[in-house]
């Protein structure tokens, strides 16, 4: 029997933002552009971009939802999504408006502490590679 319905679910890093059943068509922002998954589809992995995530349910309509960087992952019927940040609104605009204000303008701090990471990341990998030639 052909899959005619996805099973969607949007993690952020600490809970479930959304879980839904019976989902027609799911549309996501990656770098290259949107692009569209229907249930028929090859299985895949996408990252995603700070963009708008939009799903249609035959109960509920269409949904969209506002989501910061994370990743896609197409198993079969189960679409799972993974952000560190979403937000869910009625109107579009509003919502692109979140994603440039809230998801796409890092803070200060939030550039000093990636900064920070990378150069700790970098030195380890450093460290580990002379430990290895030892």
């Amino acid at each position: 029997m052909p899959q005619t319905r996805m099973n969607l679910k949007v993690l952020l890093p600490f809970q479930v933002f959304a879980e839904e059943t019976g989902v027609s068509r799911i549309v996501a922002e990656t770098s290259a552009g949107a692009f569209g998954l229907l249930p028929r589809r090859l299985d895949c992995v996408a990252a995603l971009v700070p963009g708008i995530l939009l799903y249609e349910t035959e109960a509920g309509g269409e949904v969209v939802l506002a989501v910061a960087d994370g990743v896609l992952v197409k198993t079969g019927p189960d679409v799972l999504v993974s952000v560190r940040r979403a937000l869910r609104g009625a109107d579009l605009g509003q919502l692109r408006g979140a994603v440039t204000q809230e998801f796409l303008s890092m803070t200060e701090h939030e550039q000093t502490v990636r900064s920070v990471m990378a150069k700790l990341e970098s030195g380890f990998v450093r460290r580990f590679e002379a430990f290895r030639h030892e």
